[in-house]
């Protein structure tokens, strides 16, 4: 079932074209339906679907419409009652459900934790039922753990009851990625925590995809949602009936008919602001500093630099605070505090998340992240206005 290939992909502001690895696999429905007893008709109808490897395809349509049990019939949570699902070449509708889903990763709202395991626990749970040894499965751990931002000492013997919601969320993603599923099912799973909390998991899946390149299939109810994470979008009508499978920038400046527009609603000129990314614009360099630096030498640097702050970096090389100048002046060395306001955007986001952030820490720009968290520079509100306006013109034109 593994399938690997290598594509071109732009990188972070200044890594220019780099070659990404796809360790996804494709997805091919071939007619499935599911029929419930007593029901008149179908709730998925004869669905026939092919998503390519390594790709985010988006699940959108009213509630009802049989998204999600089309979602959990390809892991087969929910069995079919008729065609064929393809994985690759393999076709796994008779296969056992349970191997199945040990190569299917599967993240739900809350993250689905197991409340009285640890984190190290449920993210090794599918590695330890597939016999890995115990050195294999903690190193695994630790490597997914610093992928999705969560500091292994910190977190991996905490319980789901100590962290917060978007912190059980990214649990959540590493557990499903644990034993290097090619695909990863997601229904709804940034739904029930805060607007902010739910920019931030966007653009840590963004950017965690966009280093695996597994094959993602995402439920959501919100539109923004699926036109930020998605390479395509299927919007689906009752009886999962697919109305239109495109890209989100084909749905947005073309609808398929009234229906899609209606889906789309009104204001579809704003959200092509949201195919716009921060990597799309030019970012600032910035004067860096480490916790325990002289700060004598680093206003130094930063003055000859032409810079009114600097962006301090933990040990790991992730931004943690964006001191001013003075404020740096008053202490002897750069101090190791956590700004928990910082406003950071990931090179992925959207020109309106990037502006959303800088509004609401009320700064004039935004630390930018790319891989593992690292420091990719700084995005200022004029260079994102200069972009937004740009956009604007070409959409009326």
């Amino acid at each position: 079932m593994s399938e690997t290939t290598v594509s071109q992909q732009s990188g972070p502001i200044g890594e220019g074209v780099t070659a990404r690895q796809v360790s996804g696999v494709s997805i091919r429905l071939a007619g499935v339906t599911k029929r419930y007893p007593g029901q008149p008709a179908p709730a998925v109808d004869a669905v026939d679907l092919e998503i390519p490897a390594g790709e985010t395809v988006m699940f959108v349509g009213p509630s009802g419409c049989g998204k999600t049990t089309l979602l959990k019939m390809l892991n087969r949570l929910i069995e079919p009652s008729g065609g064929k699902i393809f994985l690759g070449d393999e076709d796994v509708t008779g296969q056992d459900p349970d191997q199945l889903r040990r190569r299917i990763g599967y993240v739900i709202q809350a993250g689905g934790l197991f409340p009285h395991m640890t984190v190290a626990a449920n993210i090794g749970l599918v590695p330890r039922m597939l016999k890995w040894d115990k050195e294999r499965v903690t190193a695994r751990i630790e490597e997914l753990l610093e992928l999705v931002g969560l500091d292994p000492a910190v977190y991996r013997d905490r319980y789901p009851r100590e962290l917060s919601g978007g912190q059980q969320q990214r649990v959540g993603v590493a557990r499903a990625l644990a034993a290097d599923p090619p695909v990863l099912l997601m229904d709804e799973p940034f739904g029930a925590v805060d607007p902010i909390t739910r920019q931030r998991l966007q653009d840590e899946l963004l950017r965690i995809q966009e280093e695996l390149g597994k094959t993602i299939v995402f439920v959501t109810h919100d539109f923004d949602e699926a036109v930020k994470l998605g390479d395509k979008i299927v919007v689906f009508d009752v009886g999962a009936r697919v109305v239109q499978y495109d890209t989100p920038e084909a749905i947005l400046a073309d609808p398929a008919d009234e229906y899609v527009a209606d889906f789309v609603g009104a204001g579809a000129a704003l959200k092509q602001l949201s195919l716009t990314r921060v990597h799309d614009v030019q970012l600032r360099p910035v004067t860096t500093a480490s916790v325990g630096d002289a700060t004598a030498e680093v206003v130094a640097r930063a003055r000859a630099a032409g810079d009114d702050y600097v962006v301090v970096l933990d040990r790991r090389g992730r931004p943690i605070s964006w001191p001013s100048l003075p404020e740096l002046e008053r202490v002897p060395a750069v101090p190791g505090t956590v700004d928990e306001k910082l406003p950071v955007v990931g090179h992925g986001s959207t020109l309106n998340d990037a502006l959303d952030t800088m509004l609401a820490a009320s700064q004039g720009g935004a630390v930018v992240i790319g891989r593992r968290d690292s420091l990719a520079g700084v995005v200022v509100i004029e260079t994102i206005m200069e972009a937004i306006q740009r956009t604007r013109q070409g959409a009326s034109e």
